[in-house]
């Protein structure tokens, strides 16, 4: 729930200076880290937070598989 939170609010103030049109794109991106206050940090935060997010993705799941916990069927 962690990841998905600091992906959330971190995506969420990337989008406020981030411009999506083909010619600006680039340029945004260094506006961000260059410009905007700790936007370098936030950049970053939301680029490894996605990693980290799928690597929490995957140890959920292997710990199900692990476990064997779809075999319960206690419904």
């Amino acid at each position: 729930g962690l990841c998905l939170m600091i992906q959330i609010l971190t995506g969420l103030f990337l989008a406020m200076h981030y411009t999506s049109d083909t010619a600006t794109a680039f340029s945004s991106v260094t506006h961000i880290c260059r410009d905007v206050n700790y936007g370098w940090l936030i950049r970053y935060l939301h680029a490894n937070g996605a990693s980290m997010f799928f690597i929490c993705l995957y140890m959920h799941v292997g710990r199900g598989i692990y476990y064997g916990s779809y075999t319960y069927l206690e419904t």
